[in-house]
């Protein structure tokens, strides 16, 4: 009976791995659509009987995957009632009139935006026509290289910098919503920002805008556009800005009060979708792309179902194997959990990357002599860091819309994804260090 009980095990771990195998390469890959393969895994997993129907769904009960839903909700919202467009609009009266400037300028709002916006395809939607237009009236027409290179910012910056506000991408929410299914670790707002923000989203900033103005050199001629008369906010604007102002000092302040910030978001999406008092009627929810939901509620249950049967616990020790980790060396451990983060991005993309790392940190943690919290945010360092495309739908998202080549997307990518492996990751040690997050 014992053996028989070894064998089924065993070939519970199998499938799980041919499991995992094919549902990461099919994101990867993008063959068919991220909510086919999402619904393939849940049927795979119950017809399988890899695990109990609890632990194959349990992504629906994670805060993260309502966090991603409440927030296409009010990414929907900033679009419908035009304050997301305004927002852009406001932008250009107050960009510098020269090229590194203009480019610093919206790589700038784009940080700004993830604050009140958590969606990164949402701001990509909003803010790739009103980029055009204002390419346009600042001279910078089609085919010139500063046009490419202040369109491409944007897009690359959008998904990076994000990596800095816990609640506005989504490898951040399936990072803690993994790390809330199988550790029970509730990651806060405030300590989050403050941890990753100074390299992340300043230093990433910064290393952005200057390989964009090497990489696709131009100039303006000094000029500004003439002022666009903006129509007075209409009382659903208003309304949605009161929202978003006390969804985000609620989330700056979830330390204090203790909800959690997919509560928050909830409620405020509760509110745009109230009658009324709201800004969207209750029939704009079928606009909502539950796609993605879907796919990262199957990113939760693939890595749950991992670590349930073993599977994770295999795929450590045969890392941990190769990786050079050890206590006391913080910093090779540090550089090792960074590339091993970068690693899994070529495998599984920024959104599957943090769920293959996550469902591993405890075998990280135990082989390196580091807390549990510490071998999971220095991940974020990882997939932050992009080199291609392709790992972060963002990006094609953005040359999709601007008719842009990989061509050039790949070759602003891929600098500033090395200038930010060699210049911000050894600064964000340092801020570790600094901070007291690394001993």
């Amino acid at each position: 009976m014992g053996g028989q009980g070894t064998v089924a095990a065993t070939g519970v771990v199998a499938a799980t791995a041919a499991l995992l195998v094919l549902c990461m390469g099919l994101w990867a890959t993008g063959l068919v659509a991220e909510v086919v393969t999402a619904l393939l895994f849940f049927a795979a997993a119950m017809l399988l009987k890899l695990a109990p129907a609890q632990t194959v769904f349990s992504g629906f009960a994670s805060s993260a995957f309502w966090l991603v839903t409440s927030g296409m909700v009010v990414g929907l919202a900033m679009n419908r009632t035009g304050l997301g467009d305004r927002l852009a609009r406001m932008l250009a009266a107050r960009l510098p009139a020269s090229y590194p400037g203009f480019v610093a300028g919206l790589v700038a709002f784009s940080f700004a935006l993830a604050f009140i916006m958590p969606s990164n395809l949402g701001r990509i939607a909003v803010m790739v026509p009103v980029l055009i237009a204002l390419c346009d009236a600042f001279g910078l027409t089609a085919g010139r290289p500063g046009r490419r290179g202040a369109i491409l910012a944007f897009g690359i910056a959008t998904p990076v910098l994000s990596a800095a506000i816990l609640p506005a991408n989504v490898p951040n929410l399936v990072m803690a919503g993994t790390a809330e299914t199988l550790f029970g670790i509730h990651l806060a707002y405030l300590p989050y920002l403050f941890l990753h923000t100074p390299v992340l989203g300043l230093v990433k900033g910064a290393i952005l805008v200057a390989c964009t103005v090497v990489l696709f050199p131009d100039r303006l001629d000094g000029t500004r556009p003439a002022p666009v008369s903006l129509p007075p906010m209409s009382g659903e604007e208003r309304r949605l800005a009161v929202v978003l102002a006390l969804m985000l000092g609620l989330w700056l302040t979830d330390g204090w009060h203790g909800i959690a910030p997919a509560w928050i978001g909830l409620a405020a999406a509760v509110i745009c979708l109230m009658p009324r008092i709201g800004m969207l009627p209750s029939t704009s929810f079928s606009d909502i792309p539950l796609r993605t939901c879907f796919y990262v509620a199957a990113l939760f249950g693939l890595t749950a179902i991992v670590n349930e049967t073993g599977l994770g616990a295999r795929i450590g020790h045969a890392l941990l194997a190769v990786a050079p980790l050890q206590p006391g060396a913080d910093a090779t451990n540090f550089a090792t959990l960074v590339g091993l983060s970068i690693g899994f991005l070529f495998v599984g993309t920024a959104n599957g990357a943090p769920a293959l790392y996550t469902a591993l940190a405890g075998e990280f943690a135990g082989s390196s002599g580091l807390d549990l919290l510490s071998v999971l945010m220095v991940q974020v360092v990882g997939y932050s860091t992009l080199f291609l495309p392709y790992q972060a739908p963002p990006i094609v998202m953005t040359m999709d819309l601007a008719g842009l080549s990989l061509r050039d997307a790949t070759k602003l990518t891929a600098a500033s994804g090395l200038v930010s492996l060699i210049v911000a990751a050894p600064l964000a040690y340092l801020w570790f260090r600094l901070t007291g997050r690394l001993a």
